[in-house]
Protein backbone atom coordinates (compact mmCIF):
# COMPACT_ATOMS: atom_id res chain seq x y z
CA UNK A 1 0.00 0.00 0.00
CA UNK A 2 2.70 2.58 1.12
CA UNK A 3 5.65 0.67 -1.17
CA UNK A 4 5.51 4.10 -3.60
CA UNK A 5 4.78 6.94 -1.12
CA UNK A 6 7.35 9.22 -0.91
CA UNK A 7 6.76 9.44 3.39
CA UNK A 8 9.05 12.43 5.51
CA UNK A 9 8.89 12.76 9.13
CA UNK A 10 7.49 15.70 11.48
CA UNK A 11 8.32 17.02 14.86
CA UNK A 12 6.59 19.76 16.57
CA UNK A 13 7.82 22.99 18.56
CA UNK A 14 6.28 25.57 20.93
CA UNK A 15 7.78 28.46 18.61
CA UNK A 16 8.00 28.22 15.25
CA UNK A 17 9.92 31.52 15.05
CA UNK A 18 12.67 30.46 17.34
CA UNK A 19 12.69 27.14 15.21
CA UNK A 20 12.56 28.89 11.53
CA UNK A 21 15.65 31.36 12.62
CA UNK A 22 17.84 28.05 14.88
CA UNK A 23 17.52 25.57 11.90
CA UNK A 24 18.07 28.00 9.28
CA UNK A 25 20.63 30.44 10.81
CA UNK A 26 22.09 28.26 13.32
CA UNK A 27 21.92 24.71 11.47
CA UNK A 28 22.09 26.86 7.67
CA UNK A 29 19.23 24.55 6.27
CA UNK A 30 16.78 25.87 3.60
CA UNK A 31 13.86 26.07 5.33
CA UNK A 32 10.51 27.53 3.91
CA UNK A 33 7.20 27.85 5.99
CA UNK A 34 3.84 27.73 4.66
CA UNK A 35 0.26 28.30 6.67
CA UNK A 36 2.09 28.06 9.94
CA UNK A 37 4.09 24.92 8.94
CA UNK A 38 7.84 24.58 8.40
CA UNK A 39 9.46 22.67 6.18
CA UNK A 40 13.52 21.72 6.38
CA UNK A 41 15.15 21.11 3.06
CA UNK A 42 17.24 18.09 3.79
CA UNK A 43 19.89 17.04 0.60
CA UNK A 44 18.17 13.80 -0.76
CA UNK A 45 15.09 13.94 1.48
CA UNK A 46 11.72 14.63 1.50
CA UNK A 47 11.76 17.54 3.80
CA UNK A 48 11.20 17.32 7.45
CA UNK A 49 7.94 18.81 8.63
CA UNK A 50 7.59 21.11 12.02
CA UNK A 51 4.65 21.95 12.80
CA UNK A 52 3.69 24.58 16.01
CA UNK A 53 2.36 23.12 19.40
CA UNK A 54 2.74 25.96 21.29
CA UNK A 55 2.41 24.92 25.25
CA UNK A 56 1.03 21.94 24.46
CA UNK A 57 4.78 20.94 22.96
CA UNK A 58 6.71 18.06 24.92
CA UNK A 59 10.27 18.05 23.95
CA UNK A 60 11.49 14.50 22.38
CA UNK A 61 13.64 12.56 24.71
CA UNK A 62 15.06 10.93 21.75
CA UNK A 63 17.10 11.56 18.52
CA UNK A 64 14.63 13.19 15.87
CA UNK A 65 17.05 13.92 13.62
CA UNK A 66 20.68 13.04 12.84
CA UNK A 67 23.23 14.84 10.96
CA UNK A 68 25.93 12.49 9.04
CA UNK A 69 29.35 14.97 9.07
CA UNK A 70 32.63 13.57 7.33
CA UNK A 71 34.76 15.20 10.22
CA UNK A 72 32.79 15.15 13.66
CA UNK A 73 35.49 17.57 15.22
CA UNK A 74 34.76 19.84 12.82
CA UNK A 75 31.20 19.80 12.88
CA UNK A 76 31.40 20.24 16.62
CA UNK A 77 33.49 23.63 16.13
CA UNK A 78 31.44 25.26 13.94
CA UNK A 79 28.39 24.52 15.61
CA UNK A 80 30.27 25.61 19.14
CA UNK A 81 31.21 28.63 17.62
CA UNK A 82 27.34 29.35 16.45
CA UNK A 83 26.51 28.85 19.90
CA UNK A 84 25.62 25.46 19.74
CA UNK A 85 25.84 23.51 23.03
CA UNK A 86 26.31 19.36 23.45
CA UNK A 87 24.37 16.89 25.82
CA UNK A 88 26.24 15.24 28.18
CA UNK A 89 24.61 11.62 29.25
CA UNK A 90 25.60 9.31 32.12
CA UNK A 91 25.10 6.29 30.41
CA UNK A 92 26.56 7.24 27.19
CA UNK A 93 30.38 8.54 28.41
CA UNK A 94 31.89 11.57 26.03
CA UNK A 95 34.71 13.25 25.85
CA UNK A 96 35.88 16.83 26.52
CA UNK A 97 34.22 18.14 23.11
CA UNK A 98 30.90 16.26 23.90
CA UNK A 99 31.74 13.41 21.18
CA UNK A 100 30.33 10.03 22.14
CA UNK A 101 33.29 7.61 20.88
CA UNK A 102 32.85 4.29 22.84
CA UNK A 103 30.78 2.24 20.36
CA UNK A 104 29.34 2.96 17.19
CA UNK A 105 30.10 6.15 14.95
CA UNK A 106 31.39 8.93 17.09
CA UNK A 107 28.20 11.16 17.70
CA UNK A 108 27.33 14.64 19.33
CA UNK A 109 23.62 15.05 20.94
CA UNK A 110 22.58 18.48 21.01
CA UNK A 111 18.73 20.07 21.47
CA UNK A 112 16.74 22.91 19.07
CA UNK A 113 15.36 26.04 21.12
CA UNK A 114 12.45 23.30 21.66
CA UNK A 115 14.20 20.92 23.60
CA UNK A 116 13.94 17.99 20.55
CA UNK A 117 17.34 16.47 20.58
CA UNK A 118 18.97 16.24 17.43
CA UNK A 119 22.73 14.51 16.65
CA UNK A 120 25.68 15.21 14.35
CA UNK A 121 27.27 11.69 13.74
CA UNK A 122 30.75 11.09 11.43
CA UNK A 123 29.85 8.28 8.80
Amino acid sequence: MFGTTKAYSGFSVNDIAAAKDFYGSTLGLRVSEEHGLLTLHIEGGNGVLIYPKGDAHTPASFTVLNFPVEDIDKAVEELGARGVRFERYEHMPTDEKGVHRAEGPPIAWFKDPAGNVLSVLQH
